[in-house]
């Protein structure tokens, strides 16, 4: 598949690129996207949430009441889970929620994931580029050219750039990160993939390893 190069003004260069069949031309594998997924959601979590059991909640432990005959839930003392303020059971506790998946299935997973957006015509490629300052005007005026204003972008740089990330950092619906951090849920979640012609190298290097 041929792809036209384009420069920051969105304009054609005259040059085009073949974009590996072994990487944007396979048949996706639906249930590897959705390991992937949710490996990567699950791993987004914290892992934090708690809430207090009755042995921590601070209070007296006198009896409040005798066991039967009041016409009400048995308690014991004030720390009961079944009065206002009491502790709570089976609540949260801090736990990890992180998953590991296969190296080959987080490749899989990333090439299904880029033969989608190729098979919906949604990479765009341009020339590599730099900004001279942060300027969020400029990525704007970035994304009015390649008229993906509108869309949720994503884009790929062969290594770190500041001032095109604190560029795009404001923007909400776009999102700038390096090729080697590529994953398959960012580019599921993005409408465009706009992708440099260095990051295509970089991406052949890791994903045809």
């Amino acid at each position: 598949m041929e792809v036209s190069v384009l420069n920051i003004n969105g304009q054609e260069t005259g040059r085009k690129v073949t974009l590996n069949e072994a990487i944007f031309g396979i048949e996706p594998n639906d249930h590897v996207l959705y390991l992937a997924v949710k490996q990567y959601l699950a791993n987004q979590r914290q892992g934090t949430a708690k809430s207090k059991e009755r042995s921590e909640i601070t209070g007296s432990t006198r009896k409040l009441i005798r066991q039967k005959g009041g016409g009400g839930a048995r308690r014991g003392d004030i720390k009961s889970p079944v009065l206002k303020g009491g502790g709570r059971v089976f609540g949260p506790t801090p736990r990890d929620y992180s998953q590991k998946l296969n190296k080959k299935v987080k490749v899989l997973a990333r090439k299904s994931a880029l033969s989608y957006k190729a098979q919906e015509n949604a990479i765009i490629v341009v020339e590599d580029f730099n900004f001279e300052a942060p300027k969020t005007k400029e990525f704007v005026n970035f994304a009015k050219n390649l008229k993906i204003e509108n869309a949720k972008s994503l884009l790929l740089l062969p290594e770190v750039n500041k001032n095109v990330y604190l560029s795009a950092r404001n923007l909400q619906r776009a999102e700038v990160m390096t090729a080697s951090a590529l994953n398959a849920y960012k580019v599921l979640n993005a409408d465009v993939l706009v992708v440099t012609e260095k990051s295509l190298e970089s991406i052949d290097g890791i994903l045809n390893k």
